[in-house]
């Protein structure tokens, strides 16, 4: 049998609600609200956005008031240069072409000596794009050779300077590294030619090993005398620079003709 449990009635008491807009009579006034939103002044009644609060009008005419930042072309009538008082973009380089031709042409006549006095002004310009046109003939006769042209190119400059360092025993005259490289990079140029009609000639035949041959002692003669007169002493060891700049040479046309 269930066994019955007293449960006492539940009351429910109406709550007030704490927001009302008219308080009951006899109480104070409801504490205002947590959030209230400002509400604009009088002087902001005509713009009631307040980031806007500035003049249009007054901002135009300032503006038109103020003097052009501009007020002619440059170079006319003020203080800056114009665009043709500037010097050629080889020029701010450092490279200069008529020197670049000049030496190319002392080189280029296979019987009459190079001027040292031309090359005693070193640059790196020339001999790169020789050294570039090798690689593009070579790269015509199904070679890809520009990485190892430009190591051995790196590698006999600095053999030479050594060589020649031992030789003159300290005294190199105006010959440093960087000349050294400028006269092997010029002294290409029989080489580019070399590379240009092996393109004509019948490989592996003894043509090729007689023209190449012939390449190279006419790079190894302008080398050998470049060197010799832009050092103090290199007629002293004429012949052990041949030897030197020979063994360089015979290098690259053995690259041209295998």
């Amino acid at each position: 049998m269930a066994k019955e449990f007293p449960v006492p009635p539940v009351v429910f008491t109406p709550s007030t609600p704490t927001h009302r807009r008219h308080p009951p009579p006899g109480m104070g006034a409801s504490p205002p609200p947590a959030f209230a939103p400002p509400r604009p002044s009088t002087s902001s009644a005509a713009n009631p956005l307040p980031f806007m609060s500035f003049d249009v009008s007054a901002a135009a005419a300032s503006s038109s008031s103020a003097p052009p930042l501009f007020a002619g072309p440059i170079g006319v009538g003020g203080s800056g240069a114009s665009f043709e008082d500037e010097p050629p973009l080889l020029e701010e380089l450092g490279i200069n072409t008529r020197q670049i031709w000049r030496k190319t042409v002392s080189i280029l006549h296979p019987l009459r000596s190079a001027d040292p006095s031309l090359h005693a002004d070193a640059d790196l310009s020339g001999p790169f794009l020789f050294l570039l046109s090798f690689g593009l003939f070579q790269l015509l006769a199904g070679k890809f050779h520009f990485g190892i042209v430009l190591g051995w190119v790196t590698v006999a400059s600095l053999f030479l300077y050594f060589v020649f360092s031992m030789l003159s025993g300290g005294r190199r005259g105006d010959l440093d590294l960087y000349r050294c490289v400028s006269l092997v990079g010029y002294c290409m140029l029989p080489m580019v030619i070399f590379s240009a009609v092996s393109l004509f000639l019948p490989r592996g035949g003894g043509l090729m090993f007689g023209v190449g041959m012939a390449f190279v002692l006419w790079s190894t003669r302008v080398c050998t005398k470049l060197l010799a007169e832009l050092a103090s002493s290199g007629d002293e060891h004429r012949g052990l620079i041949a030897y030197a700049c020979w063994l360089v040479y015979m290098l690259f046309s053995l690259l041209v003709i295998f």
